[in-house]
């Protein structure tokens, strides 16, 4: 099985995809030749948004690993809201569609923090590796087609990159800011 990865070079889950599979790699927008022979495709904080005809092409063999309890806190910097919003905290994997973060959803974890997780820089490093041990363990069955997707319900929230900019004064420490001060 040949995997395009795209996100993190070097993370966890690359690491394990790689021993496993024939990955290739890349953080940039992908061309065709990224992706002409490929099996999967596998996005995680991945930047750039994925055109139709790929996500056609694909159908349920593109999936995104999502630091959020969706539908909560589709788009950016989904730990901050989850605060701000005081949303339910989480990872999602889920299948690409054309909107963002809105396919649907193949397995899903709700977090709570403990009381030494008390900043969102501590927050996100903790929701980074769960969605990576949540698809670790269950690799086989997302690649095997085995997890029967569920449709998102509710609408949740969406947030854009330019959101948060109006928020900024709540960071008083950059992302080692304390959750209590969101």
């Amino acid at each position: 099985m040949k995997i395009l990865f795209l996100g993190y070079k070097g993370c966890k889950l690359h690491k394990f995809l790689s021993s496993k599979y024939t990955v290739v790699q890349t953080e940039n927008k992908i061309t065709f030749d990224d992706y002409k022979d490929v099996d999967y495709i596998i996005s995680f904080g991945y930047k750039h948004i994925i055109k139709k005809h790929i996500i056609d092409l694909f159908q349920a063999n593109i999936i995104n690993l999502h630091i959020s309890y969706l539908p909560y806190n589709k788009g950016c910097h989904p730990n901050f809201w989850s605060f701000k919003d005081n949303t339910p905290k989480g990872v999602t994997i889920h299948l690409i569609d054309e909107g963002i973060d809105t396919g649907d959803i193949l397995i899903q974890k709700e977090i709570t923090f403990s009381k030494e997780e008390n900043t969102l820089s501590k927050t996100y490093d903790r929701l980074i590796n769960e969605i990576q041990d949540l698809f670790i363990e269950n690799c086989d069955n997302i690649l095997n087609g085995n997890l029967k997707p569920k449709k998102q319900k509710g609408k949740g929230t969406f947030h854009y990159e330019k959101d948060l900019q109006k928020h900024k004064d709540l960071l008083t420490k950059e992302w080692d800011t304390k959750i209590n001060k969101i």
